[in-house]
């Protein structure tokens, strides 16, 4: 089982807007396709910095290869939109992970 997470730095005037934005728009487009599983969004506790807050969007997905297929199908449009919504104001990078216990 892998994770994969995106770490979201966001600034601090748009936070309540993104997280809104997650959970009706970006959380449930994802859940259509079926491919990502389990999804949390958490709050970033440590390296906070003046003026803006971190959070981490994180889902399940059984290999690689069915992230790989997500992301060309759904995941390019999904940070497409969230760049339209937010411009520079919010910014991710993701992170593969594997479970190992």
């Amino acid at each position: 089982m892998l994770i994969f997470n995106t770490t979201y730095h966001v600034e601090e005037d748009q936070e309540k807007y993104f997280l809104i934005w997650m959970q009706e728009y970006y959380l449930p487009e994802v859940e259509k396709k079926g491919m990502l599983h389990a999804p949390r969004i958490a709050r970033v506790l440590s390296h906070r910095e003046e003026g803006s807050s971190c959070f981490t969007v994180q889902f399940e997905v059984e290999d690689s290869a069915k992230l790989h297929r997500w992301h060309r199908e759904q995941g390019v449009l999904l940070n497409e939109e969230l760049k339209k919504v937010f411009g520079e104001k919010v910014i991710g990078f993701p992170t593969l992970m594997e479970v190992i216990v």
